[in-house]
């Protein structure tokens, strides 16, 4: 199993649609295709990181699971972002026809808002998504990289590391419960990481046309 979880990390967080931005080599229609495609995904990724707030709100007594959580979410603001880059990239977002990958995705993000999904379970799901996108956008960023000037904005927004300070301290939160979790939880919460990183693969697959 930890086999597969590297070669799919890797998979996820070297890709070769973030590794066409890292050496410059991008198609531009697919950095706008993908664009396009995130931002219907972030309109169901807040209401999935809402569920996990409600979850952290009962499970966390000193709040301090809340407060990481915000702290991220109001730092980010991701709708009010991806709308700005779609004016300046002339991405319509009202027509926009969701890929199958990303249905697929948001279909999973719907089925770990329930109420039966433990807490342990969603925040390491929570964890897996922002982590895959701060290792693959600061990749981008690291010396020797010939990313477009144009795209060092999108690649700072999550590569920067103050943004990975902010998945470290959604690791220790996410390690904190799975300490605490029974062995069905952390069967729940292995297969449901897995399943993050093959999205995340599926999601940059279709960006780059793969798909």
């Amino acid at each position: 199993m930890w086999a597969k979880k590297h070669l799919l990390y890797t998979e996820a967080t070297r890709h070769p649609f973030i590794l066409s931005i890292r050496d410059g080599s991008v198609d531009l229609s697919s950095f706008k295709r993908w664009l396009g495609q995130d931002y219907v995904f972030v309109r169901e990724f807040v209401p999935f990181v809402a569920s996990v707030l409600i979850k952290a709100s009962k499970k966390s007594d000193d709040g301090n699971d809340m407060e990481v959580i915000l702290g991220g979410l109001a730092s980010l603001n991701e709708i009010a972002w991806f709308k700005s880059e779609a004016s300046k990239w002339d991405v319509p977002l009202s027509n926009t026809v969701v890929h199958k990958a990303n249905q697929n995705y948001r279909r999973f993000l719907e089925n770990l808002m329930l109420p039966e999904v433990d807490y342990a379970v969603a925040i390491t799901a929570f964890w897996a998504i922002e982590a895959v996108y701060q290792e693959s956008f600061a990749h981008c960023l690291e010396d020797g990289s010939k990313t477009p000037s144009e795209l060092q904005d999108t690649c700072q927004r999550w590569g920067n590391e103050g943004f990975g300070e902010y998945c470290r301290s959604l690791q220790k939160i996410a390690n904190r419960c799975l300490e605490k979790a029974s062995s069905d939880v952390l069967t729940k919460a292995e297969v449901t990481f897995l399943r993050v990183l093959e999205h995340e693969v599926e999601f940059w697959n279709m960006s780059h046309g793969c798909a």
